[in-house]
């Protein structure tokens, strides 16, 4: 008898079928990399200080006022140890006791910061309690893992394009599953059935249930490995970035500059500021505004003449636009920190499912490669 041709429907199936294969067997592993790196980073703060005791020393005692000259005294104790006339410091305004967190970015002959070395100073400002560079530990070599491939900016640009593949293996997944009878008998896990059965059932499922979820740590992966694409579909407004214009001769405290930010964004809670080395460059503070969903990487900046205190620019993130609100959910809806430590575990969990499908979508595969070559030979 005759074969019947198969209907457009069917050839349709297939060829999903056969694309979420090679998609699945081609990044499959990158997916369960990422997958794996991103669950270790969601908690990657509190991890780092676990295996560095060190930075815990005084964690229970007060946090440093912002009006407190600790900061201008952690300051000098930093540039006193690096002697770059051209670098920039960044220090972290926790809240809690404890050490210091900051930031240093050494300056290249070209003008262009290089890699940073990342300094813990002692509550008090006056001694380094730990320097390494980024890169250097566990937690931020997985976080250059993560987001680079340990390549830079061209690791940056695959992991961002690969994740627009991996949308597509998601999707593809979906509707190779998308059942044309009973829904639940499609949804059901056949605990009697054959392994090779088992092994589809427990690689539909656990992609079916996590598909949304994923899709949305994957989206906003993308849009923060691929800024160019992010600016092209949400055209956040661009931070101007003024000049410094006073006097060169002397430069406002940290504490000054915190006082002039507060002013400028009185409701704000500030985060970060970066204290430059140029003289033509300005104290920038960074805030969290009400609205705001990112408690450490916010998106309002105020910046400040380094010589005079003269308030020079102010990016409200509230006020510049729908693009920017939008932009400023992506990193907290990409690392979990969204509804707080509910939310972050449930992303530790997410990130542990592409090695999940993977496994179980290469075992698969290898099984019915298995059955067809025994079959072939019978």
């Amino acid at each position: 008898m005759a074969r019947q041709p198969r209907s457009a429907a069917s050839r349709a199936r297939i060829l999903v079928r056969r694309v979420h294969l090679w998609l699945g067997l081609s990044l499959g592993l990158l997916f369960a990399v990422l997958g794996l790196t991103g669950s270790a980073l969601v908690f990657y703060t509190g991890i780092d200080a676990a295996l560095h005791p060190a930075i815990q020393v005084d964690q229970d005692g007060p946090a440093p006022a912002l009006n407190s000259p600790t900061w201008d005294r952690a300051l000098a104790t930093g540039r006193a140890h690096w002697h770059d006339a051209h670098g920039k410091w960044t220090l972290e305004v926790t809240g809690a006791g404890g050490a210091i967190p900051a930031r240093y970015y050494p300056a290249s002959y070209l003008g262009h910061h290089t890699d940073r070395m990342m300094v813990w100073f002692s509550s008090d400002g006056s001694r380094i309690i730990r320097a390494e560079p980024w890169g250097g530990y566990l937690m931020s070599w997985l976080y250059q893992l993560h987001m680079a491939l340990l390549a830079g900016e061209f690791g940056g640009k695959v992991v961002g394009w690969s994740g627009v593949i991996m949308l597509a293996l998601l999707i593809s997944g979906v509707l190779a599953w998308w059942p044309r009878g009973s829904w639940r008998k499609a949804i059901a896990f056949k605990r009697d059935a054959a392994p090779i059965r088992q092994l589809r059932d427990l690689h539909k499922l656990a992609g079916l249930w996590s598909a949304a979820l994923l899709s949305l740590l994957v989206a906003t992966g993308v849009l923060l490995g691929l800024p160019a694409v992010t600016q092209a579909l949400l055209r956040p407004s661009a931070v101007q970035v003024p000049k410094s214009t006073g006097d060169p001769a002397g430069r406002i405290s940290i504490a000054r500059a915190f006082a002039v930010a507060h002013r400028a964004l009185p409701d704000g809670r500030i985060v970060f500021v970066d204290v430059p080395a140029a003289h033509d460059a300005t104290i920038r503070v960074r805030l969290q505004m009400p609205g705001d969903p990112h408690r450490r990487f916010p998106g309002s900046y105020v910046f400040i003449d380094q010589s005079s205190g003269q308030v020079l620019g102010v990016h409200d993130v509230r006020r510049a636009g729908t693009g920017a609100a939008i932009t400023s959910w992506v990193r907290t809806l990409h690392d979990g920190t969204v509804g707080g430590l509910p939310t972050r575990i449930l992303a530790v969990l997410l990130g542990l499912i592409p090695t999940l499908l993977f496994a179980t979508g290469i075992l698969h595969w290898l099984r019915r490669r298995r059955s067809a070559h025994t079959a072939g030979l019978a």
